[in-house]
């Protein structure tokens, strides 16, 4: 996985590698990655207006246009500050003999270098900003907006909270982020997703052995990470092999909710899947499910649980929830076979809602729950969840209840008690009526797969966010829970 550092553990990494490359050359590096961004957005060149704050960021925002070519018009518009580093006082001597003008903030010429400019290079502060911003920084990013161009900013926009995310005041929003060196947090928690735009990660120089000593308790994933990650089919597996999975789920109101998990996990690589369901949804089930098994429940339930033991004795994953009943019945049932089955379980839906201040039996067991906001709010017995908040509460969810969880959201996030997940590729595809279901039956196959609760939630939430954004693109709107699981072969990074 890819680290997201918080803000201690970059200083400590930032002070490390300029210690042994040093400062100078690392803000050259990152100026050349920056003005090569510049570049791409502004092929033909145009105004290039920066915004250097007082510290660093500033001097990237220095060496960037100094690296940039004359074909754009360069100005910086500079906070006036005291003191300054060696590596800033370079890149501002580069920019002065490339050509680049600096105007103070607050001179008469800014209001029309304002107006004029095209593009807006955002180096007031990065992920070491202490906020909430002061008075000045504030009308700075307030005559950005006014202004309406675009916006580049260099490792974070200002105003954002690299730690969580958060956004407690007035703050920049980018079309671009080019991130320095290494992810945080802020790059990807909401509601800082909204400022940061398309996200960059730049390579300045850190020393590999540095960047991956550096302390992280979040992390996410990308394309190629993915890839590395994810179970691959034995090339002489039998379908029992290539993973079987169990699925507890629907009723006569709800058999949708099961059809969509099973399918899904079929889609994601399960070689077998066998549904149970209560009598009045077999008949639904059947006509829908081909490829799937589909077991009739006992309606006493002593002797379902009976059943789904012996059952998943042929089985390597358990998923339970999406369509159940409310009933008393079907609670007793939940539990019980959770409390004794041996098969690692995705936990989701209406299994969520009889496992509310029950859920001791699954300590340290290899137990996924999947909750959204409004059941983990439930579960969690401490109400409603406030974004920037999100990652905190779920850290203490699962400290205190021993159970690894996946809340779900467009920056899902899963917690084992020891690394926070953040998924990068939620998109509004997902908000759709049985989406949380297709997800359930990822996570099911790749836990039949072998993968540990976590890993089968980092995996599953990510192939399912892409595999919401393919389905995006073949339909534009109108996008429906089938359609994902549809479309998991093809987004397969």
């Amino acid at each position: 996985m890819i680290p997201l550092l918080e803000p201690d553990a970059l200083r400590a990494l930032d002070a490390a590698a300029c210690a042994r490359v040093g400062e100078i050359a690392l803000m050259q590096r990152a100026g050349e990655r920056i003005a090569e961004r510049i570049d791409e957005e502004l092929p033909r060149g145009g105004r290039v207006l920066a915004f250097a704050g007082p510290g660093n960021n500033g001097g990237d925002a220095f060496a960037a246009l100094a690296s940039l070519g004359k074909h754009c018009e360069r100005v910086v518009i500079a906070i006036p500050t005291h003191a300054i580093s060696a590596a800033r006082a370079d890149a501002q001597a580069r920019a002065s003999a490339a050509g680049v003008r600096t105007v103070a903030w607050g001179d008469d010429a800014c209001a029309t270098l304002l107006a004029r400019a095209e593009l807006f290079l955002d180096g007031l502060y990065g992920s070491g900003a202490r906020l909430p911003l002061d008075e000045n920084t504030s009308n700075a990013i307030a005559a950005m907006q006014r202004a309406g161009a675009p916006v580049l900013a260099i490792d974070l926009p200002t105003g954002v909270e690299a730690r969580d995310g958060s956004v407690p005041g007035n703050a920049v929003r980018a079309g671009i982020t080019v991130a320095l060196g290494a992810l945080t947090p802020g790059h990807l928690l909401d509601p800082a997703r909204e400022y940061v735009g398309r996200i960059v990660l730049a390579d300045i120089g850190f020393p590999p052995d540095l960047l991956a000593a550096a302390p992280y308790r979040f992390a996410t994933l990308d394309d190629d990470s993915f890839r590395a990650l994810a179970p691959q089919r034995d090339a002489r597996a039998d379908k029992r092999g290539s993973g079987s999975v169990l699925v507890v789920a629907g009723s006569e109101q709800f058999p949708g909710a099961a059809i969509l998990c099973a399918r899904a996990a079929m889609r994601a690589g399960a070689g077998y899947v066998t549904l149970a369901a209560p009598k009045a949804a077999v008949a639904t089930l059947r006509a829908h499910l081909v490829e799937e098994v589909v077991v009739e429940l006992p309606a006493d339930s002593s002797a379902a649980l009976d059943l789904l033991l012996d059952i998943e004795r042929r089985n390597s994953a358990l998923a339970i929830g999406p369509g159940l009943g409310l009933d008393a019945a079907t609670g007793e049932l939940v539990t019980a076979l959770l409390s004794r089955t041996s098969l690692p379980a995705v936990v989701d839906a209406s299994a969520l809602f009889h496992l509310a201040k029950r859920l001791e039996p699954l300590r340290g067991r290899p137990v996924l729950l999947t909750p959204h906001a409004g059941e983990f709010a439930r579960l969690s017995g401490e109400g409603t969840v406030a974004q920037g908040a999100r990652a905190t509460r779920l850290r203490s969810f699962v400290e205190r209840t021993g159970v690894t969880t996946l809340l779900k959201g467009r920056d899902t996030l899963v917690d084992d008690g020891t690394l926070t997940y953040v998924n990068p590729s939620g998109t509004n595809a997902l908000a759709t009526a049985g989406s949380g279901d297709v997800l359930t039956g990822i996570v099911a196959a790749l836990l039949a797969r072998g993968c540990s609760p976590h890993l089968a939630g980092a995996l599953g939430a990510f192939w399912h966010g892409r595999a919401g954004q393919l389905a995006l693109e073949r339909r534009h709107i109108g996008v429906i829970a089938s359609d994902i699981f549809d479309a998991l072969g093809g987004a397969l990074p």
